[in-house]
């Protein structure tokens, strides 16, 4: 990170345009059919706990946060989290994450669930998820269900369905 002057900061309603120009290029169309997504159609994220990044004015990655229930206990769910191709392996994601999961904890968060690749996630702390304690809907790859405790012990006795936290949740 050495070479690139980074600024992260949290995302405006302005920023909404950009971001899904960038989720388009990263992602594709195959995006809307994945679990996450489909939790995505119906609670809108967090703008105080998504974030950008940029160089300059140019946007190089973002990460959103959303609210969410597994069973009756609240959580939020990171992502997507992504970054420019170019800007890829210059830490861009980790800062994105390290400052997603600092403001959800200081905000009284205690728990945060992704479905991502473990090997990135685990070093910053995510643990996969223990089969069958949490479900999401449609197509998932349980092995990729992780979970962060912003608090120690706040995943013990957590189970159930992923769901949209309803009581913050869009009309449809």
């Amino acid at each position: 990170m050495t070479d690139l002057s980074l600024t992260i900061l949290p995302e405006s309603a302005g920023d909404a345009q950009a971001i899904e120009r960038l989720h388009e290029r990263t992602f594709g169309p195959g995006r809307y059919v994945l679990s996450a997504y489909r939790i995505r159609e119906h609670v809108d994220h967090v703008l105080g706990l998504s974030f950008t990044a940029r160089i300059g004015t140019l946007l190089v990655g973002s990460v959103r946060q959303l609210p969410i229930c597994i069973g009756d206990t609240p959580a939020l769910l990171l992502g997507p989290l992504t970054v420019e191709p170019p800007f890829r392996g210059r830490g861009v994601g980790r800062l994105l994450l390290e400052r997603a999961l600092k403001d959800a904890r200081a905000q009284g968060h205690r728990l945060v669930l992704l479905v991502g690749d473990e090997p990135y996630y685990s070093r910053v702390g995510f643990k996969p998820v223990p089969k069958g304690r949490a479900t999401m809907p449609g197509p998932v790859d349980y092995g990729r269900l992780l979970v962060y405790e912003l608090v120690d012990g706040a995943f013990e006795g957590v189970s159930g369905p992923v769901g949209p936290d309803w009581s913050r949740a869009r009309a449809c």
